[in-house]
């Protein structure tokens, strides 16, 4: 009998990947709806451990809910209620753009090869597939570039990490971006109120982005974002006339000085992400930056350990 051969697309979870997720829990800060009973708070009313308010009886309600302190003293026939608890449904949103492409030098490794941008996102959106299905929640995935690639709907089951495993495997980085545009149209497919994982490098017009990231905090979702870059998109090392390449296709191949244009390269990108962070703090989402040389597993310890 021959050895069964691992699905290439497993090779998304390696070992080390695996282990640190066994460590760590998520609960959502957001109210969230769902149908199973879980661990997180739901705006739904049920029965739980937590009180939330008391209404009139009305025939049909298990007696056992009367509150018997409250019609003891104004003669009034109540019931309890408490918020009950549900499902956590995660919809990833992974950014597979040509700028997605960019490696550099300074790139952490996985299994002995360098990752790129687009490398270190599709291995961190398994991972935590991975880890919501794992705890009982649901995930859900949403690949695009200029326009939504594929879209995977957020089930529980164990079989959806393969799904999302495989798509994510089967995906290549494409070209031109137009990440505002598409999280909008993402935020209006999204049925119920959840959670939102945005991985991406946020390489679109800054005022387009922080409108979009609005309308999944107007539509109630808790909102996750990794700001992916390299070292040297957050550094600009470069001192020698450099080529640069558009990996989105759309300007031709400059070549200029890096020191006559890196204090202005910086300032700029300096405040775009502020810009970014800025938006994000004042409704509530996680801005998390992520610098591609960091090792993808302390990546998620230092998010997972902040948010604790």
């Amino acid at each position: 009998m021959s050895d069964l051969k691992m699905p290439e697309c497993m090779r998304l979870l390696p070992p080390e990947t695996m282990g640190v997720l066994q460590r760590l829990e998520w609960y959502a800060r957001k109210r969230k709806q769902g149908t199973l009973s879980g661990r997180h708070v739901s705006p739904d009313k049920g029965a739980s451990v937590e009180f939330a308010e008391h209404r009139e009886y009305a025939p049909g309600d298990d007696p056992r809910n009367l509150d018997w302190r409250v019609m003891a003293k104004s003669d009034r026939n109540v019931i309890r209620q408490y918020i009950e608890e549900t499902n956590l449904r995660a919809t990833l949103a992974v950014d597979v753009s040509g700028s997605m492409r960019f490696t550099g030098d300074h790139a952490s490794t996985l299994g002995g090869t360098a990752l790129s941008k687009f490398e270190y996102a599709r291995h961190l959106a398994a991972a935590l597939a991975y880890f919501f299905v794992k705890q009982g929640d649901g995930a859900g995935l949403v690949t695009f570039d200029a326009t939504i690639r594929a879209r995977l709907r957020t089930q529980s089951r164990p079989s959806q990490v393969r799904r999302i495993l495989e798509e994510l495997h089967a995906t290549d980085p494409g070209m031109d971006t137009a990440v505002g545009p598409v999280l909008h149209e993402v935020a209006e497919k999204i049925p119920r109120r959840g959670l939102v994982i945005l991985i991406s490098d946020l390489f679109d017009d800054p005022d387009e982005l922080v409108e979009a990231l609005h309308h999944f905090d107007f539509r109630q979702h808790e909102l996750v974002v990794f700001h992916l870059l390299a070292e040297e998109e957050l550094t600009f090392p470069y001192k020698k006339f450099q080529r640069f390449r558009d990996l989105e296709g759309v300007e031709e191949m400059l070549r200029i000085d890096p020191q006559a244009v890196r204090a202005a390269y910086l300032e700029r990108l300096r405040g775009f992400i502020r810009k970014i962070e800025g938006a994000c703090g004042k409704m509530r989402a996680d801005y998390v930056a992520v610098n591609t040389r960091v090792p993808l597993q302390d990546t998620l310890l230092r998010y997972f350990g902040g948010r604790r």
